[in-house]
């Protein structure tokens, strides 16, 4: 069955439909990963979003035990060309019959690379899949130029609080992970470390969580606009004038700047990859991390009296860390918990756990 990828500006590519046939408008961003489609697909950052995976084969390995959360949370999947004959010792079964499963719309036979290079000319936009091949352009793209990603936040974080017992044997420290929409790969790298896991949703209090007295507080990654969680920034705030120490991803990174008197921008594209290089400013070292983020930190927004820049992005010289004066707080844009890798920054969860160990 033919497919419709309908952009804001005009622009159409036909391809062929997989999965859900149901029609689907979403913000559409492009990956740069070589592996990795079923933890991006699964990753809740990307809630009200459709990715375009520039890798021209995807589901080649089929579906792995490597799910980020429970659930696909992709509107879409835009790609050159789904395999049909996965290979792999650990796979489960076909991308295709996962796709249909988790109701993720996706468009097959694209010419991607055309596709990502528009979206990196032009910048990141709404679009349409759709298998109606009587759509009305001008109707879809008035559409398309309405929609906005809303409640992202709400929609993907969990229910209710739960704990997550270390499986390193012993329990060396109790944190908190208030859940923006957090990839699982987070808690389980705190878990096998050592740590005992108390993840609560997004809308607790912080008097609740400062309340039950945890050795550190994980703010993690999430979707959206952060400028627009207002009431996340003021909890934020409260956990920042705390003395205990805290760690931050993605949008947790953030919220956390924003609670200090920051501001973020929309980057034109975004990062969403596993390539991305990072400075480390104390060292000089660069490391490769994965990313997947469409806002970034204004670093001149912030004085030296909170925080400085701890980590800079080596392609465009946006920020990528945050080290907050005076506290036992750090936060970084990048994925130090990397799943997929590379794992080249997974040493932060040690300097976290130092962190701990310093306030015990």
């Amino acid at each position: 069955m033919k497919a419709f990828l309908i952009l804001e500006d005009g622009t159409v590519f036909e391809g062929s439909s997989a999965g859900s046939k149901k029609e689907v408008v979403s913000e559409i961003v492009f990956n740069t990963s070589m592996t990795g489609y079923l933890e991006v697909m699964t990753d809740p950052s990307y809630a009200g979003q459709a990715v375009v995976m520039t890798y021209p084969l995807i589901g080649n390995y089929g579906i792995t035990p490597d799910m980020e959360s429970g659930r696909a949370w992709t509107d879409g999947l835009i790609v050159r060309e789904l395999s049909a004959l996965p290979s792999n010792f650990r796979c489960e079964g076909k991308i295709q019959d996962f796709l249909e499963k988790q109701g993720v719309t996706a468009i097959t036979g694209v010419d991607t690379r055309a596709l990502t290079r528009h979206l990196r000319d032009r910048g990141t936009m709404n679009g349409m899949i759709t298998t109606d091949s009587g759509y009305d352009l001008d109707r879809v793209i008035s559409r398309l130029r309405a929609y906005k990603v809303g409640d992202a936040v709400s929609r993907a974080t969990c229910r209710e609080a739960y704990v997550l017992e270390s499986t390193a044997g012993e329990m060396l420290y109790q944190v908190a992970l208030l859940d923006l929409g957090a990839k699982d790969n987070i808690a389980r790298s705190l878990r096998k470390r050592g740590c005992r896991v108390t993840v609560y949703p997004a809308g607790t209090k912080a008097e609740e969580i400062l309340g039950n007295h945890p050795d550190g507080i994980m703010l993690s990654n999430g979707p959206g606009d952060p400028a627009e969680c207002v009431g996340l920034m003021k909890e934020i705030k409260k956990l920042y004038e705390s003395e205990v120490p805290i760690f931050a991803i993605c949008l947790g990174h953030q919220l956390m700047a924003l609670a200090n008197g920051a501001k973020t921008y929309r980057l034109k594209y975004g990062h969403r990859g596993g390539n991305h290089p990072v400075r480390d400013m104390k060292t000089g070292r660069v490391y490769i991390s994965s990313q997947n983020h469409g806002y970034a930190v204004d670093a001149s927004t912030l004085g030296e009296d909170i925080a400085s820049e701890a980590f800079v992005n080596v392609n465009d010289g946006t920020n990528e860390g945050l080290s907050y004066t005076g506290k036992n707080i750090f936060t970084v844009q990048f994925h130090p918990e990397a799943c997929p890798g590379p794992q080249d920054l997974a040493f932060l969860f040690e300097r976290f756990l130092d962190m701990m160990k310093g306030e015990k």
